[in-house]
């Protein structure tokens, strides 16, 4: 309900907007067939609905609703509400009290709304009377049904709708006529009760039971005689009470005659009442039908008195019923007299009769008033509001009658103010709502009277007053007496200030003045007192005569009490005389103190206060064993509030000065101040409160020092207020100190003598040394006077107090400002000249120990919220921008001491480095603050030296932690700069601020590792910046030259909004009207001054478009569209200039108007998600909060949401998709498990750079509010508890690296604010977030490490330092974050979090003991993180030799093994990962091993799991742990294709699971490991493997054709090195031709017609070598054309055998080339192709070469393994070029071959051009530096490596320069793989030494030093060595890949151990610093070796082959 009750005021304030919302509403009310059929029952969503369209229509004006629906959905439901009188109408168990609250809410809201629209009204009134007739008439027979009409007419009481003047008539009839109202026995016409008659019988009584005769002769009874009789003041009781008497009925019959009514009948009555009422206010009614109203009101009203006169012994009922009984009645009377006034507010005000009914009706309205007054009911709280109504109702006559009956009414209200008077409660509680009631109603009357008629007021008043002189003889009439006047007293007193009259005031207060000096004064009584109460509180009124006369009254009295006080006579005196000194006295002159508001009265005021302390002061001194605190203290309240705007550090009075000294003083003296040590010193002895003695006199300054306080805290409060308001107690000499005051006797004159005084000073000295916290020792003191020393201490005690009462703010403007700071005081101090050293050195401390008290108070408050928040930050803010500008002080002293505390709040509250009036007061300071010496240059050098110096330290501080924020304040400062137009501050700011530079570079301005340093905000800072620069790569910013740019930009944006507000307002809007031209304005004037409907309007415009502009980028970007930058950038800044133009002073409108702007500002960026994007919405976020530091809070609340936005929405680093996942989505299946996924069409690392921007504005963010604003604080806390909650929700793309950790480090930052005071109630909160980022860090660890290379230049070395920064900040956390107790607990508040006994921890489950398990995750996320930083910074720097650290400690097998235990309880897969991290770790493996065998169900979703249990042991143990495997995830193809290997036997389950695996991928995915597949079939013994290859046959023919041509490859090819005879050869061989046999028979008619045509066409093209081969060399080509020509191409589905994604479309006969060949005749024949899945019509040549008698099964492995590396480099993102181009065996020594395209042989190239390749990239390229040379030397550069790492894994040979490639970008190929892994040419004689070839003219493009020097040969080394990492982490895969062909007779595995030392080839045993060396070696043992060149000689004279 709530909910929509909020939605339909959000429709309210603009209809208009939510027409739907609103249509949606009505929708859910009844329809009008459903109310309409009067039977069915509503549900509670109906009524809900009702309510709310009700509601919304009381809101929503009559012009805005234009949508009449949902005034026809009220009418509609009001026509109904005679039907909701049945029970059966409302929902089930739907109570009585539920329907009143609706029937109360619908019409207070129906009211409203009738108020707000005619129309509705109109509506509305037509059906009130019959629905109100309905409900008076309801007769239905259930009481249920019954008690709803009761209740509807009781809640109709309270809120009426409007009714037409027909209804109204009818209505009242009615009323009158059902339920109308019995009218009682008055006292002056009793009748008879007949017994037999009923109370239900007799209660209705119609009105035809009253003729017009009693109504007319009822007009004319005796109850109005005259004017004289209505005068009397009390004959008009007394003749009732003997009229009830003397009417033969007694006070029984007449009680008797009131319980004759039920409860339930009065309550009827009194709706009855009500119901008339309202209609009298809304209606005219019929004349006749208003006077049978009036007769039937005037009679009950007659009865009243009465009624109230009844005594509780008189009535028979029990307690409740009778309390109920008289509450009803009560309440009966209350109506029955608000209907007497609405009638006497009808009649014609001139009329003779209505004037007589006027007086009529005030006299039985005082009588009843004062019935009530007298009555035994008057404690019941309804007596008391019906006395209330009735006095209201007589003040009421009297306005509405316009003071016609004010002399009479005087007259009988003085006899019933002097009655209520004499209630001797009066004070007390029981009637002082009557008396209230009485001064209300005396205050109404003699305003409205004051300018009507003044004399009978004057009478009225005087008359009151003089009662106070009345005297009564007798003793009980004294009491009464005493009792009457001091009502009279307050009553006078309130009376006067409520009234507020001058006039008053002098009538009242000589009564006043003349009773106290008549009274004894040395003797007062209860009168006295009361007396002097009442004058304060006149003088407190400010009349300047009455205040003067009062005030020396009340001082003369003060002063004469205390002579008084230790005399003899004192002994004997009342209590009251020390009431009046200790407390009337004070108070009153407290209340004076309070209610003066003139200036002039509170500066005499303030004075004579001062005066009168300072003559208590001495006073007191000379009272003999009397302390003057006793009578100083009750003053100090009063000097307190008239000192609470008294500026101090305004010029000062020279007298006014010596009195604040002097109270000072004997501050000091008599200890009233309050202790200024924290901690009491210990004492020589105790210090009695009563002290007597010279000696314990001399003590107390000591005492008072350190505590404990002695006297009312209300007076230590005193004295702190007093220090805000204190000028500085200088001088310029003390010499006249010790004049002056040593006359005053410091103690008691008898005992002066002697050594008395000295030991007294010495006392003094000491508390004065313990006040400055022994800064000064007593010992230094010694020239010190014992007046000086109490002079010292005053100070102290001032200037300390100051700082501890309110922390250092003076007295003075509204605004928390430098000026306020107290330091302005207690720097006068220092400026005093000629001091002595010992009292300078005092002074100093004195300093100290203020700043001390101030940086203590400002500690104490650092959890405070809210408004005690905002002070304390803006005291800390004063008190800096004060000490700032005490840096241009003259004294050096003084500048020095200035700069010190500076420094110290600095590092203490590190918030005011980007406080904004702190930034200014440093950037601005520098020349309106220089000390004014026209004369001293020196001096002004000296403190602008100081300036500068200080600034650029500040700012560098600031930057070096926050420099988003730093740079978005200069950028405002510098804004300010240009627009103040002063002639040096924009120079002085240049030259503070040059030369300071932020970038990715080391950093000499900040050493360390500081904030700014984590690359991510340093990113953000750049955006921030507004420079145009590549935020990914490395930048270095001076800050000055882009902060001039950006506010530049900044400044124009502004002016473009408020140049178009100007152009706006001046042609008066865009809306055509009546308002006047552009030059009509500017004539006039209204140009300079638009109104404020005119912003209005101009704001709603532009506002409208900017924020559809931004939808706008919102919806292309959702569409997959580009945002472009510019438009997005500019359109942001001038949205953001238009928000920030609407936050000035002048402007009314508010941040609440431009909301939906606001929150798009923060949000496009997070929907764009884009590097650009982000680096706008940064650069807008830190302009916002820098601007308007008030909107951090929306602008952070607004991100948070958007960050949590992006998690559930799962984009950047939240990503949590496989196909996001980076490397091991784009490996699927291959060497990654899962099934292959569609890769996303945006790249991954964009979104994540975007969110690594984001997060540093977030931590810039968090430096700046960490220490000074909670909200911001818990909002961040928000942020990363959404983050960090499980489950684990971040990407694990090797991008995100960076920013992960980035994540993490800002939460252990954010939980090291558990140790700051203003998170101290969230430790709790905070330690479980602190598990959740350990938890998270963990988790990142549970993925097997991967690499990847961005496009970004510098993002590698980011990432490692974001790794390392945490790192860092890790291992310097503290260890333990709550306190532990023994048994291993986390403890907070006494409550563990964590016990020992295995208790449920809600991060990390079970434990049993926290502290031990938190310090082992600690230690190995430390481990594991610093391994990450390690692996990272060799990416980022792979060619830097580092080696590996010496001092790092070496872990130990047990450190291994408590490590994997550590990380399996976490998750299992972070033990994984652990392991193959440490891939050469035996002990970890081992451990690792364990681990997974012992927990084995818990883990069998983890494929990575399976070398541990699945083993060539387990399968010969057969052990029971293979029992898994059927319910194991599928792990990648090459982990599969390693368990077909020999090694495990074929056993069942391991087959069953590898083929599971198999068959869960797509047979097309399976396809490139044919090879492997079908080698497999050697070792299949249980038909396993052939059974998947002929079902994954049947799913795909292209599988099926590949298969074929691999087992017609395999057929007849004899084992090198092996019997071609032998048995298990002869099975293989026999087996090939039945599975071919198998795949063929399962085709499908149109699957073999496929297979036919594609076989038949290759076969006739394979066949054309056989045909060439007995041709002459000449004849060969045309033979090869003839042939084409007779091969027709069958169909469109032909495909290239080795690329079955190329469709053929034909062949180009003219291509066919003979190609040379020692024994065969190989072809190339180029076919046009086209891609099976692209643009049919783009036909391309692709060659290909057909090869009989040569076996190209080894050529296929080298491929497939340079295709695997391809793969592996793609999928990591590096920059490396490999072309694994098709080769296909197809049968027996036949196969095809790709041509690379577009390439031609290294020796193809000599045969044309003389020269290397150096001059021939130049020849084909263009000289050396041009963009084609470089472009085409990159191209090399690129394939050059990656042909390197694939070299140094096959170890190809031969490679002679025909068998290297360079295509026509550059780029080489490697061609011819015959010779691999261990054989070589030559009879394996490896001549080739080098891993891979690198000839002399090769290196001269690599490296044009020839030493390698150079840049380019650096690429290519950083390029291989991370081409090696990359395959080194997928050794496996690849391994494995060779491995299944090691039984194939491949030459390749014909010697050695080919498998061993691939293997060893990637050196698993090595870290990857070492294999970066070891890859680095590589390439410079191949740099231009001599076997490379000398290989290349020998082919040359061998084969004729170009060197």
């Amino acid at each position: 309900m709530e909910a929509l009750l909020e939605l339909c005021d959000l429709i309210a304030q603009n209809p208009k907007l939510f027409p739907e919302k609103l249509a949606w509403i009505c929708n859910r009310c009844p329809q009008s067939d459903l109310l309409s059929s009067g039977s069915s029952r509503v549900s509670r969503t109906h009524l809900n609905a009702v309510l709310a369209v009700a509601r919304f229509l009381s809101k929503c004006s009559d012009e805005s609703a234009s949508d009449r629906r949902a005034e026809t959905v009220v009418v509609e439901f009001s026509r109904a509400v005679p039907s909701s009188f049945r029970r059966s109408f409302w929902p089930q168990g739907f109570a009585n009290d539920s329907i009143s609250s609706f029937y109360n809410e619908f019409f207070g809201y129906l009211s409203k709304s009738c108020e707000v629209s005619a129309d509705l009204s109109d509506e509305i009134a037509g059906l009130t009377g019959d629905v109100v007739l309905s409900a008076i008439n309801s007769n239905d027979s259930g009481a249920d049904d019954s008690g709803i009409a009761r209740v509807f007419l009781l809640a109709l009481s309270k809120n009426f709708p409007p009714i037409s003047p027909k209804d109204a008539n009818k209505l009242v009839t009615g009323l009158l006529d059902q339920l109308a109202v019995p009218i009682p026995s008055s006292p002056r016409d009793q009748i008879p009760i007949n017994s037999e008659t009923t109370s239900s019988q007799s209660s209705p009584l119609s009105a035809n039971q009253l003729q017009p005769s009693q109504i007319n002769g009822s007009e004319s009874s005796p109850g109005i005689e005259a004017a004289s009789q209505v005068s009397g003041s009390s004959a008009s009781s007394k003749a009732s009470s003997v009229m009830v008497n003397g009417g033969g009925l007694s006070d029984r019959s007449q009680v008797a005659s009131y319980e004759e009514d039920s409860v339930e009948s009065l309550e009827k009555q009194e709706i009855v009442f009500k119901l008339i009422g309202h209609v009298l206010d809304k209606v005219q009614v019929d004349a006749k039908l208003l006077d049978q109203v009036r007769s039937i009101a005037r009679r009950q009203l007659q009865s009243m008195s009465a009624f109230l006169k009844t005594k509780k012994l008189d009535w028979t009922e029990p307690g409740q019923l009778l309390k109920a009984r008289i509450n009803a009645k009560l309440c009966f009377y209350q109506s029955v007299g608000r209907m007497n006034i609405k009638i006497l507010a009808s009649l014609d005000p001139d009329g003779k009769a209505s004037k007589k009914l006027v007086l009529e009706t005030l006299a039985l309205f005082l009588d009843a008033a004062d019935a009530c007054l007298r009555s035994v009911w008057k404690k019941l709280r309804v007596c008391e509001e019906l006395f209330s109504s009735l006095l209201a109702g007589i003040a009421q006559i009297a306005v509405i009658r316009e003071g016609q009956p004010l002399r009479v009414l005087l007259i009988r209200l003085k006899a019933l103010v002097l009655n209520a008077c004499e209630q001797a409660d009066s004070w007390g509680s029981s009637q002082a709502a009557m008396f209230e009631s009485i001064m209300k109603t005396n205050r109404e009357i003699i305003e409205f009277g004051w300018t009507r008629d003044r004399t009978p007021v004057d009478s009225f008043i005087m008359g009151v007053a003089t009662s106070l002189r009345e005297r009564y003889e007798e003793q009980v009439d004294q009491e009464k007496l005493l009792a009457k006047q001091i009502n009279l007293i307050r009553l006078l007193a309130d009376l006067t200030v409520a009234v507020y009259k001058s006039e008053v005031v002098d009538m009242i207060l000589p009564l006043f003045v003349e009773s106290l000096e008549e009274g004894d004064a040395s003797n007062p009584s209860l009168l006295r007192l009361r007396l002097l109460d009442a004058v304060s509180r006149i003088a407190s009124l400010g009349f300047e005569k009455s205040y003067r006369e009062v005030v020396v009254l009340m001082t003369r009295s003060y002063l004469t009490k205390l002579s008084s006080v230790g005399s003899a006579e004192s002994k004997t005196m009342a209590s009251e005389a020390t009431i009046e000194r200790t407390e009337t006295l004070p108070a009153g002159f407290l209340l004076i103190a309070s209610g003066l508001t003139s200036t002039k009265l509170r500066s005499d005021f303030r004075h004579r206060m001062l005066s009168l302390c300072s003559d208590v002061g001495l006073a007191a001194e000379s009272k003999s064993g009397r302390s003057g605190a006793d009578f100083l203290g009750p003053l100090l309240p009063t000097v307190a509030e008239i000192c609470s705007d008294f500026d101090p550090t305004v010029d000062v009075e020279p007298s006014l000065l010596k009195l604040f000294r002097n109270l000072w003083f004997y501050l000091a003296l008599f200890g009233l101040a309050p202790p200024i040590l924290k901690t009491q010193p210990p004492l020589a002895k105790s210090v009695s409160a009563n002290l007597n003695s010279v000696g314990s006199m001399g003590s107390i300054p000591l005492q008072a020092v350190g505590g404990p306080y002695m006297w009312n805290v209300v007076w230590s409060s005193a004295v702190q207020r007093i220090a805000q308001g204190t000028p500085p107690l200088v001088v310029s000499s003390v010499k006249w100190l010790e004049d002056e005051l040593e006359l005053n006797a410091l103690h008691n004159p008898g005992s002066r003598g002697g050594s008395g005084n000295e030991k007294v000073a010495g006392t003094h000295r000491a508390a004065l040394s313990a006040a400055l916290g022994g800064r000064v020792e007593v010992a230094a003191m010694s020239t010190i006077s014992g007046v000086k020393a109490t002079y010292l201490l005053a100070v102290a005690f001032l200037e300390i107090i100051r700082f501890s009462s309110n922390g250092g703010i003076l007295n003075g403007s509204t605004g928390l400002t430098a000026s306020r700071s107290a330091f302005s005081c207690v720097f006068e101090y220092l400026k005093t000249p000629n001091l002595m050293p010992a009292v300078f050195q005092c002074l100093a401390a004195i300093v100290l120990r203020a700043f001390e008290t101030a940086v203590s108070w400002m500690e104490d408050r650092i959890s405070e919220t809210g408004h005690e928040a905002e002070i304390r930050e803006s005291t800390l803010f004063a008190h800096v921008c004060f000490l700032i500008k005490s840096m241009s002080q003259r004294e050096e002293h003084i500048r020095d001491t200035a700069v010190n505390l500076l420094n110290q709040l600095r590092d203490k509250f590190p918030q005011v480095l980007w406080n904004s009036s702190c930034l200014d007061s440093l950037l601005f300071s520098v020349d309106s603050d220089a000390p004014a010496v026209i004369n001293d240059p020196a001096l002004v050098a000296t403190v602008r030296s100081l300036y500068q110096r200080f600034v650029r330290e500040w700012v560098i501080i600031s930057l070096s932690h926050a420099p988003c924020t730093t740079q978005g304040l200069l950028q405002e400062k510098l804004c300010k700069a240009n627009l103040w137009q002063r002639a040096q501050p924009t120079t002085d700011v240049v030259s503070l601020l040059s030369e300071i530079k932020i970038g990715t570079g080391k950093n000499d301005c900040w050493p360390g590792k500081r904030t700014a340093n984590i690359p991510a905000v340093m990113a953000a800072a750049a955006a921030a910046s507004g420079a145009n620069i590549k935020l990914t790569g490395a930048f270095n910013l001076e800050v000055l030259s882009t902060s001039i740019v950006s506010a530049t930009a900044k400044s124009n944006y502004a002016g473009e909004i408020a140049g178009m507000r100007r152009f706006y307002n001046s042609i008066g809007g865009f809306q055509p009207g009546t308002r006047p031209s552009g030059f009509q304005r500017l004539i006039s004037g209204a140009f300079s001054q638009p109104s404020q409907t005119e912003d209005d309007s101009f704001n709603e415009m532009l506002l409208s478009k900017f924020v559809s502009l931004l939808q706008q980028f919102i919806n292309v970007a959702e569409k997959g569209g580009q945002v472009d930058k510019s438009q997005f950038r500019e359109t942001c800044s001038q949205a953001t200039a238009l928000l920030l133009s609407n936050l000035g002073p002048s402007s009314r409108s508010n941040v609440e108007g431009f909301s939906q702007l606001l929150r798009l500002l923060c949000w496009c960026p997070a929907y764009i998600s884009t590097p650009d994007a982000m680096e706008t919405g940064v650069f807008i976020w830190t302009w916002l909060v820098s601007a308007a530091p008030e909107l951090g809070s929306l602008v952070l609340a607004e991100l948070v949401d958007a960050w949590l936005w992006t998690i559930d929405r799962k984009r950047g680093i939240f990503a949590t998709d496989v196909r996001y996942s980076g490397p091991a989505a784009k490996l699927r299946p291959h060497l990654a498990p899962g099934e292959p996924v569609v890769l996303p069409e945006v790249d991954p690392v964009e979104q994540i750079i975007a969110h690594r921007l984001w997060l540093g504005f977030f931590i810039d963010r968090f430096e700046v509010v960490r220490h000074n604003s909670i909200e911001q604080i818990l909002l961040l806390g928000r942020m990363l508890q959404g983050t960090t909650k499980l489950p684990w929700n971040f990407s694990h793309h090797p991008a995100a690296t960076g920013t992960f950790f980035t994540v993490m480090l800002l939460g252990l930052k954010f939980c090291s604010c558990q140790s700051q005071g203003n998170l101290h109630n969230f430790k709790t909160g905070l330690q479980l977030l602190e598990d959740r980022i350990y938890r998270a860090s963990l988790g990142w660890f549970a993925y097997d490490p991967e690499w990847y290379d961005t496009n970004y230049e510098n993002y590698a070395h980011s990432e490692a330092q974001s790794v390392s920064m945490f790192v860092q900040y890790l291992s310097n956390e503290r260890a333990d974050a709550l306190p532990i107790d023994a048994k291993g607990r986390v403890r907070e508040n006494g409550s563990p979090m964590a016990d020992g006994n295995g208790q449920y921890h809600p991060i990390w489950g079970q434990i049993e003991n926290y502290a031990m398990a938190r310090e082992r995750r600690k230690q190995l996320l430390l481990m594991l993180c610093q391994h990450e930083a390690d692996r990272l910074d060799v990416w980022a720097q792979p060619i830097i030799s580092k080696e590996t650290v010496s001092s790092k400690p070496k872990i130990n097998t047990e450190k291994w093994i408590e490590y994997a235990k550590t990380a399996f309880s976490v998750d299992p897969r972070i033990v994984l990962s652990l392991a193959s991290r440490f891939p050469a770790n035996a002990s970890l493996k081992a451990e690792v091993t364990q681990l997974v065998q012992s927990n084995i169900l818990d883990i069998r979703c983890i494929p990575e799991a399976l070398p541990y249990f699945v083993t060539p042991k387990a399968v010969d143990e057969d052990s029971v742990l293979l029992q898994q495997l059927p319910h194991w995830a599928a792990c990648s193809i090459t982990q599969a294709l390693e368990f077909l290997t020999p090694a495990y036997k074929g056993h069942p389950r391991v087959m069953a699971y590898v083929l599971r695996v198999l068959e869960s991928y797509p047979p097309e995915r399976v396809t490139f490991f044919m090879p492997q597949l079908v080698q497999a079939l050697r070792y299949d013994d249980g038909k396993l493997v052939e059974g998947y290859l002929l079902r994954a046959a049947q799913r795909s023919d292209i599988f099926a054709h590949i298969l074929i041509w691999h087992l017609q490859g395999e057929t007849n090819v004899p084992e090198s090195g092996k019997d071609p005879n032998s048995a298990k050869n002869l099975s293989f061989q026999a087996l090939l031709p039945v599975v071919r046999q198998h795949i063929i028979d399962g085709f499908t008619p149109k699957a073999l017609g496929m297979f036919n045509r594609e076989f038949d066409f290759f076969d006739k093209v394979t066949s054309i070598s056989g045909v060439l081969f007995p041709l002459p060399k000449e004849e060969r080509r045309a033979g090869i054309r003839r042939e084409l020509e007779k091969i027709e191409l069958e169909g469109d589905d032909l495909y290239l055998p080795t690329a079955p994604s190329k469709l053929v479309r034909g062949i180009q006969v003219d291509s066919g080339i003979p190609l040379q060949s020692a024994a065969k005749v190989p072809i190339m024949i180029t076919f046009n192709v086209v891609d099976r899945e692209g643009d049919g019509r783009n036909i391309v040549p692709q060659a290909c070469i057909f090869k009989v008698g040569d076996d190209c099964r080894q050529d296929v492995l080298a491929l497939q393994v340079i295709s695997l590396l391809r793969d592996i480099f793609r999928a990591v993102g590096i920059n490396l070029y490999l072309f694994p181009y098709g080769v296909l065996p197809t049968g027996p020594e036949r196969g095809i071959i790709e041509v690379v395209p577009n390439t031609r042989s290294r020796s193809q190239m000599g045969e044309t051009t003389d020269g290397g390749l150096y001059e021939i990239f130049q020849q084909d390229y263009g000289a050396v530096g041009t963009p084609t040379f470089e472009a085409a030397r990159k191209n090399f550069i690129i394939s050059s490596a990656g042909y390197a790492v694939a070299s140094l894994l096959l170890q190809p040979k031969d490679r002679h320069n025909g068998n290297l490639l360079f295509d026509n970008v550059g780029r080489l190929v490697h061609i011819d793989f015959g010779f691999i892994l261990e054989t070589s040419p030559g009879g394996n004689m490896r001549f080739e030494s080098a891993h891979f070839k690198l000839s002399h003219e090769m290196t001269q493009l690599l490296d044009p030093s020839g030493v390698m020097k150079s840049e380019t040969w650096d690429t290519f080394v950083s390029l291989c060595i991370k081409g090696y990492l990359a395959a080194r982490r997928y050794m496996d895969g690849i391994i494995n890949t060779v491995m299944l062909m090691l039984d194939s007779g491949l030459p390749c595995f014909s010697r050695g151990d080919p498998i061993g030392n691939l293997r060893k080839r990637f050196h698993p045993e090595m870290s990857e610093r070492e294999a970066a060396v070891f890859m680095k070696n590589v390439c410079t043992d191949a740099y231009n070796k001599w076997t490379t060149a000398g290989y290349d000689l020998i082919q040359y004279l061998q084969q004729g082959i170009e060197k």
